[in-house]
């Protein structure tokens, strides 16, 4: 079904955008990570926050949840691996799925992490963010998952189950793999390797064949979205509304820039859900 806003992002920022934009009577579609990820959650204390010190994350993000919930927000547990805009709407790949709305709110936090050698190289051409997009593809091949997110080892596991001939890499041993997965720790710098596409993930000196390396990060840089995003010094530019540079792109919190602050993040969201819902009545004005 077409929302009238999503929201990219389920922290306090996120969840902040879609209540203000329930309340103006808008469809939101919220996709973020498991809300139990955030760094907020994982905050023992909370002492800064107007009115309400002594908490804990875990409180905060349970009481924004079940807010967004009274309010018929749809929460989804998910990625957003691009958005691509066309007359006037936006089309969202979520995982294998692809959604439509008529205005985004950006609230991605900060994306940590550079990209490895060959990466924008090969990519779509032996390296991918979405297991359950291209594992068909991959079915009795040799592949390799680059565990950087909490949930990559159910999409290895799921690899596994499809026929995939699965290596899970990562720094420190995970838990939940299938036997059947073998783990190699990551000694060293990882690099991408191959000619016309991807053969092998070096790790170090080593080589470990593969005809996909499967990057699974909890969040990828804006630009990965949408490569005509403005930044500065790798924040997202905007002005006073929280509007992006891009018509119907708004955002708000952590990747807007410093501070880098409950306050700020919940502030901005507000503003930015109001601009977006303003945003989608003038487009219905105009249609």
């Amino acid at each position: 079904m077409p929302y009238d806003i999503a929201v990219i992002g389920s922290g306090p920022a996120g969840l902040s955008a879609a209540v203000n934009a329930r309340a103006r009577g808008k469809t939101v579609l919220v996709v973020g990570n498991d809300y139990r990820e955030s760094p907020l959650y994982r905050a023992e204390r909370v002492d800064n926050y107007l009115g309400m010190p002594g908490r804990t994350g875990a409180e905060l993000m349970e009481a924004y949840r079940r807010h967004a919930e009274a309010m018929e927000v749809e929460l989804r547990t998910g990625r957003v691996l691009n958005i691509m805009q066309m007359d006037g709407t936006s089309y969202l790949s979520i995982g294998s799925d692809m959604e439509t709305a008529g205005a985004v709110v950006l609230t991605t936090g900060v994306a940590r992490g550079k990209k490895l050698p060959g990466e924008a190289r090969y990519l779509g051409r032996g390296v991918s963010y979405c297991a359950t997009c291209d594992g068909m593809l991959y079915r009795g091949r040799p592949v390799a998952v680059v565990g950087l997110a909490p949930d990559a080892p159910e999409e290895a596991n799921f690899l596994q189950g499809i026929g995939c001939q699965v290596t899970y890499v990562s720094a420190r041993e995970p838990e939940g793999l299938v036997p059947a997965v073998r783990w190699v720790r990551q000694t060293g710098r990882l690099e991408i390797v191959g000619e016309d596409t991807a053969t092998a993930l070096r790790i170090g000196d080593t080589e470990l064949p593969a005809q996909c390396i499967f990057l699974l990060r909890s969040a990828f840089p804006p630009t990965d979205l949408l490569p005509d995003l403005a930044l500065e010094d790798g924040y997202i530019t905007v002005d006073r509304r929280m509007r992006t540079n891009l018509p119907g792109v708004f955002a708000a919190g952590d990747c807007t820039g410093l501070p880098l602050q409950l306050s700020k993040a919940v502030g901005e969201g507000l503003v930015a859900g109001q601009a977006a819902a303003e945003y989608v009545d003038q487009l219905s004005d105009n249609s």
